[in-house]
Parts: C-alpha cells; sequence; structure tokens
C-alpha cells in the first residue's frame, strides 16, 4: 500500500501550515497550494526538504489540477480575519463560491474525500447560546462580515449539493476561535493584536465594552479534531471549538498578566458593526461522533503562544 495522497489548500496559512505538518506526521504524501495573498511561506519552509511534501502556488479560484490519485482534500483557503476580508470582499466571496466548486469538481474527478472548513461565522451574531449544529444563524447578508459570512454558508451549500447529487464523500468542519503559534502579528484577530500590544508595551485595543465573548480553542486540540473528522463516516457540520467561555476584557487582562510589562493597559473604542456578542460551540456532537473534546487549557496555550509572538514581536 502506497502513502495516501492529500490535498490541503491555504497550506501556508496559520490553521493550514499546522495540518500539512499532522498529515505529514501521520504519513500522508502531503500536497500544499497556497497563492500567499494571507499566508506565508515561513510556516511551511521546514517541510520543503521532505520527500513527502510538494508545494504548489496556485489561486484556488482558478481551475485545480492536481497530476495522478488524490485521495483526500481539505479546503483551508480564504482570507480569514475581519482586516483581511474587509480589505478583499470580493477575493473572499470568490474562495468560498469558484474556489470551492473547482475542488468539489476536483474531488469529484479523483474519487478523494473532501473537507471544508468552515466556521463558527455562520451562526452570525447568534440568537441561540451556546450554537448547535442545527441552528440556523442570524446573519447579515449585506453587512460588511456578510462577505465572510455568507462565502461560508455557500460553501456548505454547494458541499452538500455535491454529496447528495453526485454521492461525494464530504466533511464540513465549523471552526470555532482559534489561536497559537503561526498566527500573524496584524491580522486584526483579538489574541495576537493582544500579544503584540503587551509585548510592545502599546494600550491593549478593545472594541465595544469588553464583555463580548468568545472561546479559544487551542490549535492543537482543533487539528485533532479536525483529523479526526475527516477519517469519520459523518458528512453534516460538526462544531470544533473550546467551550470554555470569556469575556473580551478578561481574556486581555489574562494576557497582560502573562506578559507582565507594566506599560500594557486595556483601551476601549466603539464596537465594528454586526460584530457577535457571544460565542460558544456546543460540542456534544463532537464529542458523540469523534470522541474529541479540547485537552490543552487556555493556560498552557496562551504560553505557548507568548513564547512565539515574543520572537515575531522582537525580530
Amino acid at each position: 500500500m502506497g502513502r495516501k495522497k492529500v490535498l490541503i489548500t491555504g497550506a501556508a496559512g496559520f490553521l493550514g501550515s499546522h495540518l500539512c505538518d499532522r498529515f505529514v506526521h501521520e504519513g500522508f504524501h502531503v500536497i500544499g497550494m497556497d497563492n500567499l495573498i494571507t499566508g506565508s511561506m515561513s510556516n511551511i519552509e521546514h517541510l520543503f526538504a521532505l520527500e513527502h511534501f510538494e508545494y504548489y502556488h496556485h489561486d484556488v479560484t482558478k481551475f485545480v489540477h492536481v497530476p495522478g490519485e488524490l485521495d483526500y482534500i481539505l479546503h483551508f483557503a480564504s482570507p480569514a480575519s475581519p482586516i483581511d476580508y474587509l480589505k478583499m470582499p470580493i477575493h473572499t466571496m470568490k474562495v468560498g463560491s469558484l474556489g470551492t466548486h473547482n475542488l468539489l469538481g476536483l474531488a469529484k474527478e479523483k474519487n478523494a474525500r473532501m473537507l471544508i472548513a468552515s466556521t463558527s461565522e455562520v451562526y452570525g451574531d447568534p440568537l441561540e447560546h451556546p450554537q448547535k449544529e442545527d441552528y440556523w444563524g442570524n446573519v447579515n447578508p449585506i453587512g460588511p462580515r456578510g462577505v465572510y459570512d455568507e462565502a461560508k454558508r455557500f460553501q456548505e451549500a454547494m458541499t452538500m449539493a455535491y454529496h447528495r447529487s453526485h454521492g461525494l464523500e464530504t466533511r464540513i468542519v465549523r471552526i470555532f476561535n482559534t489561536y497559537g503559534p503561526r498566527m500573524r502579528i496584524d491580522d486584526g484577530r483579538a489574541l495576537p493584536a493582544f500579544f503584540s500590544q503587551a509585548i510592545r508595551g502599546e494600550e491593549l485595543t478593545i472594541f465595544g465594552d469588553g464583555s463580548q465573548t468568545r472561546s479559544f480553542c487551542y490549535v492543537d486540540d482543533l487539528v485533532e479534531g479536525i483529523y479526526n473528522l475527516l477519517l469519520s463516516d459523518y458528512a453534516l457540520p460538526v462544531n470544533i471549538g473550546n467551550p470554555d467561555e470569556i469575556s473580551i476584557s478578561e481574556v486581555a487582562q489574562e494576557i497582560v498578566d502573562l506578559v507582565a510589562n507594566p506599560k500594557a493597559k486595556l483601551s476601549y473604542r466603539d464596537l465594528p458593526m454586526d460584530d457577535p456578542k457571544q460565542r460558544k460551540p456546543d460540542i456534544s456532537l463532537a464529542k458523540q461522533i469523534l470522541g474529541w473534546e479540547p485537552k490543552i487549557s487556555r493556560q498552557m496555550g496562551l504560553a505557548t503562544t507568548l513564547d512565539y509572538f515574543k520572537k515575531k514581536v522582537t525580530q
């Protein structure tokens, strides 16, 4: 038996690069694909010397061709932070629609199983708490965040259409807030901003009054959940995230205390339009189907992430 072959799009991004590491470690032949709009070669350059890793510089909104057999496709290409998708709204929509369609076509041609990276943003500013997979969401389709939210909702619908119409093996992961090494300093999300600001001794920028909540999952836990989902036989969406809910003000203070820079203080700004007030996954389905739940505490995960950001900020 030869090695299974997996294509990972968005391979040079935060999550994509960690997935490349995991699949190489599990003995797969990994093809990483990225156009480096938001990804960085530094995230995957350690893999280039390996016999069973190859890299294609390609934009998935264009026709995607991979020679030979292919067993799995993981579609993680997309701008994923507000600062990125507000700057690139049309490309964000195209990656979720045209990109997904191209990759589903490739999966059909190769008879490959395809897993798509969806998001908790499909729930919008939720009226149900915590969020379960059968909740349809509360999304403003024409608001500034709609380009990302609706791209992901369309992506799910297109994936299920291929599953139902063509019998394609598909998996859908709804990813909640994730953090860890390889996040971009300037990606606009809360934790990279807080770490960078605290290390520099700047004010930590909190939007709104800081009472809005998020649930932060360490990247290794997330990758474990995604790996288990891909190899499961469950085709409907599954939440993967950490249900340990915390307010933005509280996590900012935890980072101030951890960094221990006396100049770092909390600072409050106006809340952006359609910013969700609450985020907490119901992970009972992941526990039941995958036997998965997060193992890494926020205390441990934040400490590891701080080590990474200290090196990046001082470079």
